[in-house]
């Protein structure tokens, strides 16, 4: 079912209204893609043959937001989120991020992972190892840090309140921080106002994604999913 949410004024989320039946989307799951055994219950089919990406990256509006169309054609295929193979010791439902080739792959299993495209901020190649994901946001806040205020002193106003939430906020529509035990690592992947740093090293942040993608994404993996940040030796340019 296709369901239409909201904020409240705390950032909460609240139902709105239901407006499509269930075997509508029981079609959809038949026809545009295959199923996966890993990860969150109900999540979209994965990108299969056929695979309608004009409806997949198209404009939409999430909980209070609208969400701009993707001119995906634009963009190299390679970046497209795409099934591919891959073999890797990690298990299925795992994470592993290679910030040198900008790719981010959601291991599937049997020598498959979902990958998509990514951008990286500096903050993107100073850590590097084993985490997981221990706080999923939606919409979320930004808040410069200091370090970036510094460098650009207008940002002081927003240290307090934060960025409001929304399509030009430097985090997007989606935020999954990553931990080590008890201890923030302060590595996130977030979405971007910025379609174009796909593909790209820019100057801040750390992992970027389209917003239809951290959507995605974060519509698949559940709280304490396990990631890994690959080092430029373990690459797999």
């Amino acid at each position: 079912m296709e369901m239409k949410r909201r904020l409240d004024a705390s950032g909460a989320l609240t139902r709105r209204s239901l407006v499509l039946g269930a075997p509508l989307v029981l079609a959809a799951c038949q026809t545009s893609g295959v199923a996966t055994s890993v990860g969150l219950h109900n999540q979209p089919p994965l990108p299969g043959e056929g695979f309608d990406y004009a409806a997949a990256y198209a404009a939409t509006t999430d909980y209070d937001f609208k969400v701009p169309a993707l001119n995906y054609k634009k963009y190299d295929r390679k970046y497209w989120r795409q099934v591919v193979d891959y073999d890797t010791s990690e298990r299925a439902g795992t994470i592993i991020i290679d910030p040198y080739a900008k790719f981010l792959y959601w291991t599937l299993g049997g020598g498959k992972a979902l990958r998509y495209g990514i951008g990286v901020g500096r903050a993107g190649y100073a850590w590097n190892g084993d985490a997981k994901v221990r706080v999923k946001r939606v919409w979320p806040i930004w808040r410069p840090p200091r370090e970036m205020i510094a460098r650009n002193p207008a940002l002081e106003k927003y240290w307090k309140d934060g960025y409001p939430r929304g399509p030009r906020n430097p985090l997007g529509a989606r935020a999954m921080d990553l931990w080590q035990g008890s201890v923030d690592t302060l590595y996130r992947i977030h979405g971007t106002k910025k379609p174009d740093s796909i593909g790209r090293s820019v100057s801040s942040g750390c992992i970027r994604m389209w917003h239809q993608d951290i959507i995605d994404l974060f519509n698949r993996v559940p709280l304490h999913t396990k990631v890994v940040v690959l080092d430029k030796a373990h690459s797999t340019s």
